[in-house]
């Protein structure tokens, strides 16, 4: 097959999309298909950072276009970030030939749309991958009106873009449920959560040694929140914990990633004057299993309004690098799904938002007690690319009755095209 995908973020950028997506455009191409991607020549959280026009890597032809980097101090400069983004990837798609299928992610918001247009204008079938889901999150987030004129707009684009998908692919049950709402034929959703890298993230003890040693944490417990740092991840009771535990030095909070909540988080930590806190930016991912197995405890967070339309997927790699985990959020979500199926375990830990008591005593125990700093998690095995991306694959190829026809192992495989 002849395959587009479609997002502002791809290889060799480091935030969550690029690298999903790079792995599934690497794995398509190991199946013989021919895989065309159109992204931004700007890096995701650096947009100084510029990446080649055009160029082809691994078999996969990139081509990147450009858009402006106002930056994402106001809702505005987002705006007209991603305006430009999605103006010059029409332009570019315009002069591009017919393929036989189009895979869109979420990044900017909506390219899904455009997605579903080519395909109506030029033919073929679309895969909706959705990495999140807006307006809904705008909405949640309070940048938009729910009853609003430009929010039902974009609901409608939105919904078009699902209606107009053979397939649609969401990470978990409460994303499913949230597009169920939308009217949306239960037949076309497949859940498949974004797998951990686990080819390139692993408990690396030497590596672990090398991170502390580069950033002064030798000696220190450290705890750690890695990933995109934004609203739908409010980190606010967890520098209230650091607050609480200033006076003792020998505990660190590390941030690593990017994002408007890292601003926020050392916009506090200068404000109140605490030393525990070091904040570090992305981590290329063949640094990644480093960094990750740095920490003694790490944290995922999840605000109360984003349940269904932003997924925790940061989980996955802790996971795989056996870090015992400490989770703050609702008890209705993914995650808390995650710590229901672990069974009790001293090597995870729920707590609310606003719960930094709580919060503050788990760390201390687990600073204090001697806790080796590591977890076994039996469901590590079922997140792992490995177990994946082949079915991801597979669901791509099933879109297509010429490829299943042709190939044997497709062939006597059960899923049903969708029409």
């Amino acid at each position: 097959m002849k395959i587009l995908l479609l997002n502002q973020c791809f290889y060799p950028d480091v935030v969550s999309t690029a690298q999903h997506l790079t792995d599934l455009a690497v794995g398509l191409v190991e199946h013989g298909h021919d895989v065309t991607v159109v992204a931004s020549d700007r890096g995701y959280d650096n947009p100084n950072k510029r990446f080649p026009k055009r160029q082809v890597w691994k078999g996969i032809t990139i081509i990147r276009i450009p858009a402006l980097a106002l930056g994402k101090k106001s809702k505005w400069r987002r705006a007209l970030n991603f305006a430009s983004f999605l103006i010059a990837c029409t332009l570019k798609l315009f002069f591009l030939p017919k393929f036989d299928l189009v895979v869109t992610l979420t990044s900017p918001p909506l390219i899904s749309f455009l997605g579903s247009m080519l395909v109506k204008l030029r033919g073929g079938k679309m895969l909706f991958w959705v990495m999140d889901l807006n307006p809904d999150e705008a909405i949640a987030a309070g940048w938009l009106r729910k009853d609003s004129s430009t929010a039902r707009m974009l609901g409608g684009l939105l919904r078009y873009s699902l209606v107009h998908s053979e397939k649609i692919v969401v990470l978990d049950r409460f994303m499913q449920r949230r597009i169920l709402d939308k009217r949306i034929f239960d037949q076309k959703l497949e859940i498949i959560a974004p797998w951990s890298h686990s080819d390139a993230v692993r408990y690396d003890a030497p590596a672990r040694d090398s991170f502390r040693s580069e950033h002064d944490l030798s000696n220190k417990f450290v705890v750690m929140y890695s990933g995109n740092h934004s609203p739908c991840h409010p980190l606010d009771t967890l520098v209230d914990a650091a607050r609480h535990l200033a006076d003792h030095s020998n505990i660190v909070f590390c941030f690593v990633g990017g994002g408007s909540e890292q601003t926020k988080v050392q916009r506090l930590a200068e404000q109140y004057g605490l030393k525990n806190v070091l904040c570090l930016p992305y981590q290329p991912l063949d640094k990644l299993a480093g960094s990750l197995s740095a920490a003694d405890l790490q944290v995922v967070v999840m605000g109360d309004p984003f349940i269904g339309i932003v997924h925790p997927c940061k989980v996955y790699n802790i996971l795989e690098v056996e870090a015992p985990l400490l989770y703050i959020g609702p008890s209705d979500s993914h995650i808390a799904d995650l710590i229901s199926e672990m069974g009790a375990t001293r090597n995870v830990c729920s707590a609310r938002h606003g719960e930094a008591e709580k919060i503050t005593a788990y760390i201390l125990e687990r600073a204090q007690s001697g806790y080796g700093n590591r977890a076994t998690y039996e469901l590590t095995s079922t997140f792992s690319k490995e177990a994946l991306l082949p079915h991801m694959i597979e669901i791509i190829e099933s879109i297509s009755p010429q490829v299943r026809a042709s190939d044997p192992a497709l062939a006597a495989n059960q899923i049903v095209p969708q029409r």
